[in-house]
């Protein structure tokens, strides 16, 4: 099949780190923004 062996930790993984970080910023931001508009609702209907 193949001569070459798959050696762990050796592939560049850069690409896929940036993508997981602007995902986390993302969902965290929306989240936050989401409780804070809940929050908003729930004052000027009270």
């Amino acid at each position: 099949m193949s001569d070459e062996t798959h050696k762990p930790g050796s592939m560049d993984i850069s690409v896929q780190e940036k993508t997981f970080e602007g995902f986390i910023s993302f969902a965290t931001k929306g989240a936050i923004f989401s409780i804070l508009l809940l929050i908003f609702i729930g004052l000027v209907n009270g």
